[in-house]
């Protein structure tokens, strides 16, 4: 059922398809890294490039947050990290004569591959109110117009600005500062729809909302538990940690809907025996029903209490509060109950169980599988009852490892980006800059689109991201965004978001993280800067560009910020703005003094490697939580029920995607290849619900109160998930996601676990 799409643009939903890999790396990823690479970067520039990929002295990788090691291999990057650069480092222009050519409307006709295979952003441009096309402006006339719509509102608070989590630190900094500076905390970011679960889950039970890991704990842990994360496409570096953690005696157990191929295989590409034989990485892989996590936690730490021995009394009793209440809740889990939510069988949780038992030292690793459901805040809350129940955080080897998905997202958050700010935080800022900022909270994601439906808020700002194609209910969003007054898109390439536009629109044009960014300083003399980042594990580093900007027309993201509120709070204002923009290092120095473990910035991020945040649990297993332990919690277990006739689905990326961007139409590990509108279904759910391998259906999301949602024409792929479960991809499927379907407690889109019908298309 191929639909005909405009020219240029390939069909997405008459994929190819063939059974699913083992393996994963090895000699097909290179080819397919310099297959990619080459063709946006040609040859020298991409040799030049790809080796200061996540080096000491280079730029940092704009894909995941996932840390280096301090020795570091000459190619210390992965396929889909190559990818990012390369369409960061392409070649390709967006010209002014692209959008006199192409019509808004022409434009939001076309798919997001396509938009994205454009290239790189070469000039501020503005769409007046009314019109139809892009139109090429000024810097200083774009900063007008946002001066004059910010000017224009009731209050701040009818601003809203969000944040991608490829923002360095410094520009998250000054973000935030101008933001509050304006009047508000108006500051949703892309943790909102991803880690936002982990980090309230974290906060409350252990008084940090980060992971209490670094690296070289994977390498001294026993025990390493994957739940809800795939490795091998979302953070392809882990596989080699994985690896080496094997090496050292780990046993791995994966928790998840999808068998995935890294977790089957590792094909190492750096080493000769990683290409020829590569890795058995999963002990035992549970196949757990979607959103049956917290379940199969629950039970387990039961069968802890109820082993001799098992529970490490010394820790629970002096480092934890609540056990008692934890236990007694624990002690009800049900066998039977277990065993319908996550689908499992007895004998698969006993070899679980024998293996967390034979364990000292245990990590486990998480992503959006646990934090994109209804019930995900608890689920993590009862992921750290099982690591305190033996005493697993605040040990060597031992701990929590969210793994988080953009590169700084963390750093943002650590920078003040942040619709909820803690006191302390707003307390150093009103002393280190002088002005009172605003202490009532601001929206997140979904609050902030609900405040643009209706019309509370009216100027949308984004420092990076695709926020429409990333956010939930795509209609609802689209539709919200287009009420808006004005809105602005820092960006680097051509995305969806720039083509669902408020009355007015700007599309601002910034330096990437691979180009050198030079800022005049006060004596005429153009000086070099750079930015810093924050990894998934607290280490914070340096990120260096080195080839020439894509245009003479781009400003870097602290030169943006630091002019726009040159425009809009004066040139009198008492934030040296100025100086900011012409010197980095003088960010830092501020941030040294407002941020906690930041001291002496400047002289600690000039190591190679940088340094490592201070992280209160595993430094010294000090817990700052309101009872000043760790907390254990006693949540009733959820799971979903699924009505008859129906399947659970689960958002997930292909291989050649990172997070919204699609850099190809093949998911090389699931065998599907040249499409992206299918859906994963199990074949003997399919045989039940008569749909055949090959057939096109539409995907009705089902939720409360008779509230439907549909995705049309998507090809049935008979393929080994769990029972009762189905996948497929995002953004495509984000708009049977309604706004209001959110986890309880952090508010995140509940990606994860949507009840879904297949009805046969209409034009199958």
């Amino acid at each position: 059922m191929a639909t005909k799409p405009p020219k240029g643009d390939p069909v997405q939903d008459a994929p190819q398809v063939a059974g699913p890999k083992h393996a994963a790396a090895g000699l097909p990823a290179i080819g397919h890294t310099l297959r990619i690479a080459q063709q946006q970067m040609g040859v020298k520039r991409t040799a030049l490039t790809l080796l200061r990929v996540n080096q000491k002295d280079g730029f940092d990788c704009p894909g995941c947050a996932w840390p280096e090691p301090d020795h570091r291999h000459a190619a210390e990057f992965c396929e889909n990290g190559a990818k990012a650069v390369a369409e960061e480092a392409t070649l390709r222009r967006v010209t002014p004569e692209f959008f006199a050519a192409h019509s808004v409307a022409d434009l939001a006709s076309r798919s997001g591959y396509w938009l994205g295979q454009q290239g790189r952003l070469t000039h501020p441009m503005h769409l007046p109110e009314g019109g139809t096309h892009y139109e090429p402006v000024s810097w200083e006339r774009a900063f007008d117009i946002v001066a004059e719509e910010l000017a224009a509102l009731d209050c701040p608070d009818e601003a809203l600005f969000y944040t991608s989590g490829r923002t360095s630190n410094e520009a998250a900094f000054l973000y935030q500062l101008f933001a509050r500076r304006l009047g508000t905390n108006n500051l949703p970011d892309c943790s909102n729809m991803c880690h936002e679960s982990s980090g309230s889950a974290l906060s409350e039970t252990i008084g940090i909302g980060k992971g209490s890991v670094l690296l070289e704990d994977l390498f001294k842990a026993d025990l390493i538990i994957v739940a809800g994360q795939n490795p091998g496409t979302n953070h392809p570096r882990m596989l080699s940690a994985l690896e080496k953690a094997k090496a050292n005696g780990a046993k791995i157990i994966s928790v998840n809907p999808l068998p995935e191929a890294g977790l089957e295989r590792f094909k190492n590409p750096q080493t000769a025996q990683g290409m020829l034989r590569g890795a058995a990485l999963n002990d035992l892989f549970l196949q757990i029903r979607i959103g049956g996590d917290q379940a199969l936690f629950r039970l387990l730490n039961k069968l802890i209490l109820e082993t001799e021995g098992a529970v490490d009394e010394a820790f629970v009793s002096e480092h934890t509060h609540g056990y008692e209440e934890f236990a007694a809740a624990a002690k009800a889990a049900d066998w039977d109950e277990t065993l319908t939510a996550t689908g499992l069988t007895r004998a698969e949780i006993d070899t679980a169980l024998k293996m967390v038992l034979a364990s000292k030292r245990t990590i486990v690793c998480w992503a959006m599988g646990l934090t994109q459901h209804k019930h995900s805040v608890p689920t993590i809350r009862e992921v750290v009852n099982f690591l305190l129940l033996r005493g697993n955080i605040g040990r060597p080897g031992a701990g929590v490892c969210p793994v988080r998905g953009h590169s700084n997202v963390q750093g943002d958050r650590t920078m003040g980006i942040f619709e909820r700010p803690a006191p302390a935080f707003l307390d150093a800022l009103e002393k280190e800059f002088g002005f009172a900022p605003p202490r009532e909270h601001g929206y997140d994601v979904v609050q902030a689109i609900r405040a643009l439906r209706d019309g509370r808020a009216k100027v949308f700002f984004a420092m990076g991201g695709n926020f429409v194609s990333a956010s939930p209910d795509t209609e609802v969003t689209e539709a919200a965004m287009r009420r808006a007054r004005l809105t602005v898109h820092v960006s680097t390439k051509l995305n969806r978001s720039h083509v669902v536009t408020g009355a007015r629109a700007l599309i601002l044009p910034t330096l990437g993280r691979t180009e050198r960014d030079l800022q005049v300083g006060p004596h005429g003399k153009s000086t070099e800067q750079f930015v810093t980042v924050e990894d998934s594990m607290g280490m914070v580093h340096a990120s260096r560009g080195r080839l020439e900007p894509a245009s003479t027309h781009l400003l870097s993201e602290p030169a943006i910020v630091c002019r726009l509120a040159r425009r809009v709070l004066g040139e009198d204002d008492a934030v040296p703005w100025e100086e900011f923009e012409k010197d980095y290092a003088a960010i830092r120095d501020r941030i040294a003094r407002v941020v906690p473990g930041f001291e002496d910035f400047n002289a600690r991020v000039a190591r190679p490697g940088g340094f490592t945040l201070p992280h209160a649990p595993r430094d010294e297993r000090r817990f700052p939580t309101a009872t000043g332990k760790a907390n254990f919690t006693a949540a009733p277990v959820e799971y979903p029920r699924l009505p008859e006739g129906r399947l659970l689905l689960q958002t997930l990326r292909s291989h050649d995607q990172y997070n919204t961007t699609i850099y190809g139409l093949d998911d090389r590990y699931r065998g599907i290849r040249n499409g992206r509108r299918v859906v994963l279904v199990n074949p003997e759910d399919a045989r039940t619900l008569g749909v055949a391998d090959g057939s096109y259906v539409d995907l009705v999301g089902e939720w409360k109160d008779g509230v439907e949602r549909r995705a049309p024409g998507f090809r049935v792929v008979h393929y080994p998930t769990a029972r009762g479960c189905a996948a497929a991809y995002y953004p495509e499927t984000n708009v049977l996601v309604p706004l209001d379907s959110t986890a309880d407690t952090s508010n995140t889109p509940a990606s994860k676990s949507v009840v879904v019908r297949l009805e046969q298309s209409a034009t199958d």
